[in-house]
Order: C-alpha cells, then structure tokens, then sequence
C-alpha cells in the first residue's frame, strides 16, 4: 500500500511552536534533529562565528552571524540552519532570506543538508550556501545564479570572498576554520 500525502500528519508553525526536543519542520513534515552536536563541529561554529564577526565590522550596515536561529520560511517548513547571516537584527525568528546560510555536515546530516536543505535554500533565493565538511577540512559554497544554485568555491585552502550585501564583503581563511 503506498501513502498518499493526505493520509499523512500535516503540522504547522503554530504545532512546531509547541513541540519539545530540537525539530525541523520541512512541508508539514517533522524532521527530529540529530543529537548534540560533537566538539569539532562545535569549535568549527565557533570558529565561523569569530572569522564572519571579525568581517563584518567593516560593514557599513549593521550585519549578524545567527547560529542555529530558526528561519521561519512558511506556515508549513522551520529549518533551523548552523549560522545565517543577514543585514538585520533578528530579535525571534528568521522570517525573510538570509543573505549565507551555512551547514556543517556530519555523517548523520549530509543527505538532508546536500539534498532537501540545497533544493530549499535555492528555492528560497538564498544567495550563498555554504557546506563546511570538517572530516575531510573543506568548504564548498553555492552562489545562486538565476533560479539555480552554481558551485563558486571548492577547496580546503585559499580565501573565501562573499559579499553580503552592496556595502560588505568578507574574506575568510578556509584553513582558520579547522584549527
């Protein structure tokens, strides 16, 4: 017997609101989060939120590094990024585009980040997805041109150049992100 999407649960902002645990919600579907995460992504985030922090001073607007804010994207779908970055403060949720959006990918996240989370983020018009693989210490960065996400950066070394907005860019060390 095969299901059709009517005979499933359907949730909304509002049931997600409510739930306890860590929970994404994708289309009206639950998704439980993976456990907490392990130190080297830990200290990978940290090392993000510094190196993005640092190159963000220099903006003339006031620009943000979010980690793990939820991005309210509809009344149906709560994705809960690693970092986001917008030229905006954000007191509760994310509700409209960040400008990065960044996953570092685990073992147990990687098909949900390079599958259902890019085709998300495309469709949202996120301008820059970032992937960060700290197994193998590399950076992969997808530049949305058109409608359609293009590889812009791929490597374990070099400096990363992302404009944020028309008034700010940022360079970050690839390798200052692993040590």
């Amino acid at each position: 017997m095969i299901l059709k999407r009517e005979d499933l649960p359907y949730y909304t902002v509002e049931d997600y609101k409510s739930w306890e645990g860590d929970w994404e919600l994708i289309e009206g579907i639950p998704y439980a989060m993976a456990p907490s995460p392990l130190g080297i992504h830990q200290k990978i985030i940290s090392n993000l939120i510094y190196e993005f922090r640092k190159e963000l001073e220099n903006c003339s607007d006031r620009c943000f590094v979010y980690s793990e804010l939820d991005w309210i994207i509809s009344e149906d779908t709560v994705l809960r990024p690693d970092l986001s970055l917008l030229c905006k403060e954000i007191k509760e949720y994310i509700k409209e585009t960040p400008s990065v959006v960044i996953e570092v990918v685990s073992k147990s996240t990687a098909k949900k980040d390079e599958t259902l989370k890019f085709k998300i983020y495309e469709r949202e018009k996120v301008p820059y997805y970032i992937l960060v693989y700290p197994n193998i210490q590399k950076v992969r960065v997808f530049k949305l041109e058109g409608n359609k996400y293009e590889k812009f950066f791929d490597a374990d070394s070099g400096i990363l150049s992302i404009p944020i907005d028309d008034s700010c860019f940022t360079n970050i060390n690839v390798e200052k992100i692993f040590q």
